[in-house]
This record gives structure tokens, sequence and C-alpha cells, in this order.
């Protein structure tokens, strides 16, 4: 009896030790699940932050006499194109389809943000106001934001998805619920945010 007993005891102490490492295994990935759901949520902040500059920014640029309206037509396409991809505002998306969508039409409105600044540049009036300045200076640091949350956002899905696959959560993570997150693919020149500064001090050279 006393044979069984002690025998009992270490299995309970086995089982004891098992469970807890289990359950730190567990605490661990569900950690960095929710930091990468929250840096998501920081990615998208940046996005929309840029996406309620645009209708001042076109408003601003609107007035300025014979601009070229096909750049605002694509500015203001390209910010409801963003607004129609579906895609969870609460998770990290799970599906690479999905995020490479929304990373294509977010890129249109970078693409057709920047045309729109290039253009402004024939036109020293429009530069030289000071709304345009402020909203031009907004759009910069909102481009150097979201470049930064999507490197951050990179690194924690990166992080999570090698800790769901090491051993031992790989033998549990994906009967836990645990799926792998999908993350921004770099492209060349993605690490710099666009450039949208313009050097106001210069004078353009007179046309001959």
């Amino acid at each position: 009896m006393k044979t069984v007993l002690i025998v009992l005891g270490v299995l309970a102490a086995i089982a004891a030790v098992l469970f807890l490492f289990l359950t730190g295994q567990y605490n661990g990935l569900v950690n960095r699940s929710q930091a990468v759901d929250a840096q998501w949520a920081q990615v998208q902040n940046a996005y929309q932050r840029r996406a309620d500059l645009v209708p001042n920014l076109v408003a601003t640029v609107s007035g300025a006499a014979n601009f070229e309206k096909s750049t605002l037509t694509e500015v203001t396409n390209a910010r409801a194109s963003v607004g129609k991809v579906q895609i969870n505002s609460n998770a990290a998306p799970t599906d690479p389809a999905q995020l490479a969508e929304f990373d294509r039409a977010q890129g249109q409105l970078t693409s057709a943000l920047s045309r729109l600044l290039v253009v402004a540049e024939n036109y020293p009036t429009l530069k030289a106001t000071a709304n345009f300045q402020d909203l031009q200076a907004q759009l910069e640091g909102t481009e150097n934001r979201i470049s930064v949350e999507r490197g951050r956002f990179n690194e924690l899905a990166r992080d999570y998805n090698a800790a769901i696959k090491r051993v031992p959560a790989v033998f549990f993570a994906g009967v836990m619920g645990f799926k792998e997150k999908a993350y921004f693919t770099a492209t060349p020149g993605s690490e710099k945010a666009p450039e949208v500064k313009f050097d106001f001090g210069k004078t353009a050279p007179a046309k001959p």
C-alpha cells in the first residue's frame, strides 16, 4: 500500500508539473496573440488617420485654379476603394490573401496621394498657403507612422508565428485555436516612408 501511495504521489507530482508547464505555454501564446492584435489596431489607426486627412487635402487642392481633375478623382477613388476592403478590425488577419488585398488598396491610395503632391509643385500659390502646408506636414507624419506601425506588426506577427511552430506548442496550438497570423509582405523601398516634402523656399526656374 505504501508503495502504491508513493507511485501515486509521483504521478500526481508529474501531472501537476506538466499541467503548470502547459498552462504557461498556453498563456504565453495568448499574450503573443493579443500583442499582435493590439498592434494590428495601431496599424489601422494610422491608416484611418491618413484617410481622414484626404477630404481636407482634396478640398484645399480643389480650390486651386485649373488643378488636374484627374488627379483629384484618382485620390478620391483610391480612398473609396480602401473603405470597400472587408477585413477584421478586432483581430489581426490570418488570411494572407485578405491582408494582401488590404495592402494593395492602401498602396493605391499612397500612390495617388504622392501624385497629387507632385502635381501641386506646379501651383506655387497653393503650396504657399498655410492650410496646404499644414496638411502636407500631417500627411508626412502619418506616412512615417504607418511605416513604423507596419514594421512593429510584422515583428510581432513573425514572433507569434514562430512560437506556435516550436515544440511543444506545435503539438497543441492548432487544436486550441492558435492560427498563424498573416503579415505585410515587404516591397522594395517599403522600409522608407513615401517622400512628401517640398522645398517651399526654392523658386521654380523660369521657363524659357
